[in-house]
């Protein structure tokens, strides 16, 4: 039977249930209870998010910790790192470069590419900001199909062709517009001006 896909809520929690075993569970075996009562979570979600990952736990037993934080780590691609690229070496760029958090997922951003010739070669939490001229180049040598864009809406689509065009085929665009991309290339849209209307939305109606 085809095994369930990880829905992106669970991908979130994953993390955190990692976090919690390795620092904080020292027995051979740990339960969802457990788990959920340390994290406050519900006990039925966290049974859930594991046993998509894993093998049930035995009733009144548990999950092996061993077995549970290695498909944990699995899910996560922890063990297999894999290359990105930044192009727009902005604020919210230069954030996102300078963020560790992502190789608990398993992907690990290798520079930047801005067009500014000021930035041209600058150093950034350890890593290069290339100019736009080389990035086909770079992609090429490092094997990178993961693209992240941060560039304004006026110039994100010559930017997501320059992508394509580099052999990039997951695109994880930040710009406030619809890229046209061919079907062979996957495009997750971030609006961080609707995520943060929608937080407004949900907090006034607890008001």
């Amino acid at each position: 039977m085809k095994q369930p896909a990880i829905t992106k809520a669970t991908l979130g929690r994953l993390p955190i249930y990692l976090q919690y075993i390795k620092s904080s569970v020292q027995s051979e075996t740990v339960s969802a209870t457990t788990i959920s009562k340390a994290l406050g979570l519900g006990e039925v979600q966290v049974r859930k998010d594991l046993n998509l990952i894993c093998e049930e736990g035995k009733p009144k037993i548990g999950y092996q910790t061993e077995r549970l934080v290695s498909d944990l780590e699995k899910a996560l691609g922890v063990h297999n790192k894999v290359p990105a690229v930044i192009v727009g070496a902005g604020k919210l760029g230069l954030a996102l470069q300078g963020y560790d958090g992502f190789l608990e997922y398993g992907l690990e951003i290798l520079a930047s590419f801005d067009s500014d010739s000021e930035k041209r070669n600058m150093q950034y939490s350890g890593k290069t900001i290339f100019p736009m001229e080389q990035f086909t180049h770079y992609c090429q040598m490092h094997d990178v199909h993961i693209g992240i864009l941060t560039v304004p809406a006026a110039s994100a689509q010559s930017v997501c062709d320059k992508m394509v065009q580099s052999g990039i085929t997951a695109i994880w665009n930040f710009a406030p517009c619809t890229l046209k991309v061919p079907e062979n290339v996957i495009v997750q849209q971030e609006n961080l001006a609707l995520s943060l209307a929608h937080l407004n939305l949900l907090a006034n109606h607890k008001l």
